[in-house]
């Protein structure tokens, strides 16, 4: 401990204030930490917990200088920023954990997938499109892929959006014109038994902590429930490791990054795609591991030796408490259902309520002989109903 107290970086600066700063604030207060949040509204979550505030878009690099003035190192909840604008500030010594070179990356999908090879990671077969290629050549990269296939939009898609399957070639052209023909990533449609991930962290020194690998289940293309550890063979957990320990030192992360692969039927991984930041597969740690998945975000970028990654119970499930298509009052009889549910930690992020929105979620810790999937089928009853 003496270490940490020592340490001279004492206050951080956070671009974005929603629900993944505000899970921060804890971490934070028990290291010793000044957060300085960058968030577009008064309303943002992480006003609450912040130290001191600058109201303005994630992009506004005018604002994340004057961020800079206030803080000692600026790590990110929302990698939706402004590049090039942000490198004038490291000339000046701003210094960014994650370095902009990770950000960008995973800006643009084709950039991952062809880091993704240069390291050796196992990748889905792929090709890309810039955007003003003609139909023939859509048509002739999309057969080397093979039908069905999955188109994504390069930039700013997350939680499903600008990602569909494309299942006939009569319907590519369609497709990418539903797209406003932006550049695309052509992806084959991975016929796999379970989707996984893992959060793994790096600090400056060259420490990784890995987490363990973790089961998570989509319902319409967004993150409904995460079980841990995942019920895959040691061998499979051993090589989700390897790829993100791999992934870390080729990217000479500085902070915490989450992986999502693919399992197929053969037991073979393919990455999906990654977030350099916490992440939702990560929530559980907050209820059920011996370091929070914010608190080693926030160790790594400050400079504080990073923290063991156990989980302090059998197994967890945690669920994402996604808004309902009903009234305020509704949300708050479910709430307090969850609430009854034992040795259940329940998040919600007083964000406001519409259709489909993440607005909270639920963690369950359990014993080692009680079935994940039933317990996670009881919560969710709870909150979307039977």
């Amino acid at each position: 401990m003496a270490q940490e107290t020592a340490n001279s970086i004492k206050r951080v600066g956070v671009i974005g204030g929603g629900q993944l700063a505000w899970m921060m604030g804890p971490a934070a207060q028990k290291l010793g930490l000044n957060l300085v949040v960058q968030t577009p509204q008064q309303s943002d979550p992480a006003v609450a917990i912040a130290h001191s505030t600058v109201l303005a878009p994630v992009a506004d690099v005018a604002a994340t200088a004057a961020l800079a003035a206030q803080c000692d190192v600026i790590t990110f909840e929302n990698e939706f920023i402004d590049r090039e604008g942000l490198q004038s500030l490291i000339d000046r010594g701003t210094i960014f954990r994650p370095g902009l070179d990770v950000l960008t990356l995973v800006l643009d999908k084709r950039h991952q997938r062809e880091f993704f090879a240069q390291a050796g990671l196992p990748n889905p077969r792929y090709s890309w499109l810039e955007g003003d290629e003609p139909d023939a050549e859509l048509a002739a990269k999309a057969e080397t892929i093979g039908f069905p296939l999955v188109m994504k939009t390069r930039r700013l898609g997350y939680d499903g959006q600008g990602t569909t399957v494309v299942k006939e070639p009569s319907d590519l052209s369609l497709t990418w014109d539903r797209f406003n023909r932006v550049p695309v990533l052509l992806e084959e449609l991975v016929a796999f038994k379970q989707e996984l991930a893992i959060m793994v962290a790096r600090s400056a020194q060259g420490e990784i902590a890995v987490y363990p690998t973790v089961e998570t289940e989509q319902v319409d293309q967004i993150c409904r429930r995460v079980v841990a550890p995942a019920r895959v063979s040691a061998g499979v957990a051993s090589r989700m490791e390897g790829i993100a320990r791999t992934l870390v030192e080729a990217l000479q992360l500085v902070g915490i990054v989450g992986i999502e692969c693919f399992l197929t039927q053969s037991d073979r991984i393919l990455i999906n795609e990654i977030a350099p930041r916490t992440h939702n597969s990560g929530h559980y740690t907050l209820d059920a591991s011996q370091t929070s998945q914010f608190e080693q975000q926030l160790r790594a970028v400050s400079d504080r030796p990073l923290g063991p990654t156990a989980l302090t119970c059998p197994q967890t499930v945690m669920v994402n408490l996604l808004g309902l298509a009903a009234d305020e009052a509704t949300h708050h009889q479910r709430l307090e259902a969850l609430k009854q549910l034992p040795n259940a930690t329940l998040y919600w992020y007083t964000k406001g309520i519409r259709p489909g929105r993440k607005l909270g979620h639920i963690t369950q810790r359990l014993g080692p002989g009680d079935d994940p999937t039933a317990a996670a089928a009881a919560i969710e009853a709870v909150w979307y109903g039977p």
